[in-house]
């Protein structure tokens, strides 16, 4: 254990930089002002992680002077693996956190808000296996993402990452997604994220370009400007539940790739609008809407404007205009979910014990719901009862 009590930005980067695997830097208590380009280039070993967080109790804020630079990088130069951060605040900078050629690092417990661009980004180097867990994000400037993982077409790719129980809240900004997952990321799991109140979607993920599918599941999403969700394809969305977005719960289209190899699951989604929009969902491959609650206030259960033959649609309850698809009908928000609203204010997604949703499709049925309680009935949405 190696202790840090100067409470000096100076002191700590130098700190930082003499980790070798095995050492645990416990930081003391306090503020520390990095006004120079930070960049963590030290790894641990599988076998022995290098670790840096507060000492027990202690509150540890690093901030900027300035957003002329991110306020920490990791592995900008050169590669870096077997390091965790945990437990700190940061506040202030360009970007809050910005991972490039990493691999086995663990962003767990950092409270990451008020910066002058997005929160965390894995967007200048291909990442792998990266652990960005129960942190806290919100109030990201710039471009406004909580995180802002892979890059565009494909230019950077993070694969077999875990972004699990984060609170992602509050991104504006000038596109402002709660976690964004790019074109040709693959094999990484989304789960257990609580997001809300986003510009852009609570959770954008594109297509893998035929590698492994990402699985988003068990995430809680509400009050988007945006969709609430938007997945493009080659994924598993599962067991999740979709409230209030300015445009459509849930939308799938062609964007830096096509929509296939899409699975939609088990979802609870309820919106003012569409709940569901399948906009490139005509004669692709490996498309299924299944055992859904997808009810819309204003406009349509099921949204499909070129069509949806060829894509399997079973199990589904759905409330709203447009065509219900041969699916079951559910009777209204307030008698079907009484503690959810239009507006995500109320979002606990219980059926009422008379809600008609004993519809589920059992060769597609889920064997645990959003809390991971045991599905032993074919109850359609993300809770059972």
């Amino acid at each position: 254990m190696i202790r840090l009590s100067e409470v000096d930005g100076a002191a700590l980067v130098s700190a930082v930089a003499a980790l070798k695997p095995g050492d645990c830097l416990e930081v003391g208590a306090g503020t520390y002002t990095v006004d120079r380009m930070w960049n963590i280039q030290v790894s641990g070993t599988a076998e022995a992680p290098i670790r840096i967080e507060p000492a027990k109790g202690a509150r540890v804020v690093i901030t900027r002077s300035d957003d002329k630079q991110n306020i920490v990088n990791i592995g900008q130069s050169a590669p870096v693996s077997y390091l965790v951060v945990r437990g700190i605040e940061f506040t202030g900078g360009s970007h809050g956190m910005r991972l490039g050629h990493c691999s086995d690092v663990w962003v767990d417990q950092c409270h990451i808000h008020h910066t002058g661009g997005p929160c965390i980004t894995a967007n200048s180097a291909d990442t792998r296996r990266l652990y960005l867990t129960r942190n806290h994000l919100h109030d990201g400037g710039g471009h406004g993402e909580g995180m802002y993982l892979g890059g565009n077409e494909a230019s950077v790719i993070m694969s077999e990452s875990v972004i699990a129980l984060n609170h992602v809240h509050d991104c504006a900004g000038s596109q402002g997604d709660g976690i964004e997952v790019k074109q040709g990321s693959w094999g990484n799991l989304v789960a257990e994220n609580h997001i809300h109140d986003t510009q852009y979607p609570c959770i954008t993920v594109y297509g893998t370009a035929g590698k492994p599918v990402n699985i988003i599941e068990r995430n809680l999403c509400y009050r988007s400007t945006d969709n609430v969700m938007q997945v493009q394809g080659e994924a598993i969305v599962r067991n999740n539940i979709l409230i209030a977005g300015k445009n459509a719960g849930f939308s799938s289209m062609d964007h830096q790739g096509k929509t296939l190899n899409l699975q939609v699951i088990h979802n609870t989604i309820i919106n003012t609008g569409h709940a569901f929009s399948g906009r490139s969902w005509k004669g692709r491959e490996g498309l299924v809407l299944a055992n859904n609650i997808l009810y819309s206030r204003e406009g349509n259960a099921l949204h499909f404007p070129s069509g949806s033959e060829g894509a399997t649609l079973v199990g589904n309850v759905v409330l709203g205009a447009g065509d219900k698809h041969g699916q079951a009908v559910g009777r209204s928000l307030d008698q079907d979910l009484p503690e959810l609203s239009w507006d995500g204010t109320k979002h606990d997604a219980t059926p009422s014990a008379e809600a008609p949703f004993e519809q589920a499709e059992r060769t597609r049925m889920l064997p645990a719901d959003f809390h991971g309680a045991a599905r032993s009935s074919a109850i359609s949405g993300a809770v059972t009862r």
